[in-house]
């Protein structure tokens, strides 16, 4: 249960500063694009160095499934996770609609172009950030000097680039929570379904430049 509840706050600390910094800006203007992006990375950071050791620090359902898609953890476990990643979301969404009631989106993430254009974005950047994570992390847990820096490095570059067109999310339920307690729903199937595509394609991607058996047989994390 301690990992699930590490998911939980950790997934609800990263929710809370990284849309946090969003609401806040568009109220001050003082964070700017900038800022918002490091917030990100920088929260991720920080709590893979917090619960790195307990949880792994997944924070994102696409993180998971594809770490049980590289036999790096049991399926068995991949319900739990992601029912902890959600909660910790949407507890997250809860709060800030209510310090912040008068914004209408909470930091969710929409599209300034087409739908297929974020739909690539998102899928792409994921797939490049899990790609990271699987040749950084050990087993299904990111831990460590190293796992800290290059994932929250990674999570902040691409928001710094690609954030003004889709959002760069690469986390499903980072968009789903203040997606659904904001009511902007209209195009949160993009942010669903392509962090999920771009997770999976950075395992055979990590099967190409590792040695053999990194993501094949489940492994004691």
């Amino acid at each position: 249960m301690k990992k699930f509840a590490a998911e939980a706050f950790g997934t609800f600390a990263l929710v809370f500063a990284g849309t946090g910094a969003i609401v806040i800006n568009d109220a001050t203007h003082a964070i700017t694009h900038v800022g918002i992006a490091l917030t990100f990375g920088l929260v991720v950071l920080a709590m893979i160095y917090t619960v790195g050791e307990i949880s792994g620090a997944h924070l994102n359902p696409a993180v998971t499934l594809a770490f049980c898609s590289a036999g790096r953890m049991a399926w068995a476990e991949a319900l739990p996770y992601l029912g902890s990643q959600c909660a910790g979301a949407f507890a997250a969404s809860a709060l800030l609609h209510f310090l912040f009631p008068q914004h209408a989106t909470l930091g969710a993430t929409l599209p300034t172009g087409s739908a297929t254009q974020s739909f690539v974005l998102e899928m792409v950047l994921t797939a490049i950030l899990m790609f990271v994570i699987l040749n950084v992390s050990t087993g299904a847990k990111e831990k460590g000097i190293t796992a800290g820096i290059a994932v929250g490095a990674v999570i902040a570059l691409e928001a710094l680039f690609a954030g003004p067109i889709c959002g760069a999310s690469m986390n499903p339920a980072r968009s789903l929570a203040p997606a659904v307690v904001s009511g902007h729903v209209e195009h949160l199937w993009v942010y669903l379904l392509a962090p999920l595509i771009g997770a999976q394609l950075a395992v055979p991607a990590c099967r190409c430049v590792q040695t053999e058996g990194c993501c094949g047989a489940v492994k004691t994390a």
